[in-house]
Order: structure tokens, then sequence, then C-alpha cells
């Protein structure tokens, strides 16, 4: 029942990103690029995901309000699909400059390298959820070296660029709302279960590292 649920919905997805891409003189060659980066954040994610799957989980903490955070972040998604694919928001459009658009392609080019690199120097350590593997080790190197979230720093990049690509006071800042809510509540309870996993190899870590920001 729920691989029937997957492809439905993934069925549903796939329609509206094809009658967003059709739209797009309508909607601004910004939406042609958001399009591309979110379709290419799951590309990016897709083989990390397939690495992952024989993990040995050891801890969970797959508890009802991550998965509400993660129905957030679903939910948020749907306002800028649903404004690119009908008239249903266009009473909140804005008009944005040339300049603020082809700005804001770039920090979304940014944004999916940190994606892409916070995958690679977690490896086999990433989890979608908050949870624990077998044999799970700190990582402290590459982008991780001083920034102790470097993934949730990438997210907030694309987030925060989304009105400069959509421009709609509810389908462009909606994805802002959806992840600050997921990240004001998550990030502590991912850093106090580290902390828990490896004492003070975590706390001096802390020291040397900012959560969104290098030190």
């Amino acid at each position: 029942m729920k691989i029937a649920i997957r492809i439905v919905l993934a069925a549903i997805a796939l329609s509206m990103v094809v009658l967003a891409v059709w739209r797009w003189e309508i909607n601004g060659w910004g939406s042609l690029v958001w399009i591309a980066g979110i379709l290419l954040m799951n590309v990016i994610r897709a083989p990390f995901a397939r690495q992952t799957q024989d993990n040995t989980i050891v801890e969970s903490r797959k508890t009802l309000v991550e998965k509400l955070l993660l129905a957030g972040m679903m939910v948020g998604m749907l306002f800028p699909l649903l404004y690119l694919t009908t008239d249903v928001l266009s009473f909140a459009d804005y008009g944005a400059p040339v300049w603020a658009t082809v700005g804001g392609s770039i920090l979304l080019a940014a944004g999916l390298w940190l994606f892409w690199r916070s995958h690679a120097d977690l490896g086999r350590n990433w989890s979608v959820t908050l949870e624990l593997r077998e044999d799970h080790g700190l990582v402290t190197s590459g982008v991780y070296k001083r920034i102790r979230h470097p993934m949730y720093s990438a997210i907030w990049l694309v987030v925060l660029v989304q009105p400069l690509l959509i421009h709609n006071w509810i389908a462009g800042p909606a994805g802002i709302v959806a992840f600050g809510v997921m990240y004001a509540i998550r990030t502590p309870r991912e850093e106090a279960m580290m902390r828990e996993q490896f004492g003070e190899a975590y706390d001096d870590y802390c020291k040397k590292s900012g959560r969104l920001f290098p030190l």
C-alpha cells in the first residue's frame, strides 16, 4: 500500500512539474531555475539515500514531532507548485527586477553545491530523520570542519532565494516558513542526540564550529 501511495504521489508531483514548465512564460524564467534546483536536490540526494538503505540503525528518534516536521516541509513545497500550475495565488504576485532573479539563480547554484558537498562528506552517516547507525562516526572533515550543519546551511540558502525566483508573496516565502519551523525544532534535538553519542568529543567540535556559518 505504501509503495502504491508513493507511486501515485510521485506521478502527481511529476505532472505538476511538467505543467509548471509549460507555464514558464506566465510565471517567469525564474520559475524554471527554481524547478531545476528542486529536481537537482532530489538527484543529488538519491544515490546517498540508496547507499544508506542497508545501514543498521541502532537508535531512531523518528517521533511524531519528526514526522510532522517532514510533512510540514512537503506542504511548504505544495504552495510553489500550486502557484506555478494554477492562477489560485496570482492575487499575491509582485514584480522583481531582472538582477534579483539573476542573483537568486547564482545563490541557488551555490546552495546546490553545498548541498552535494555536505552529503558527500557525511557519506553513510547521513539520514533523512534523526537516526544513529551502527559504527556511526562523528564527521569533522570537509565542509563539516567549521560548520556543524552545512546541509541546513544549503537548504537555508535555497529557501531564502526562492522569493527571488518565484515572485509571489505566498509561494515565495513558503519554503522559508516551512524550513524555519523544522530547523528551530529539529536542530537542538539533533545536537542533543550527537552529544549523548559522542560526549566531550562533540562538545570540543562545537567549540571549533558554527551551526550554519564557519567560526
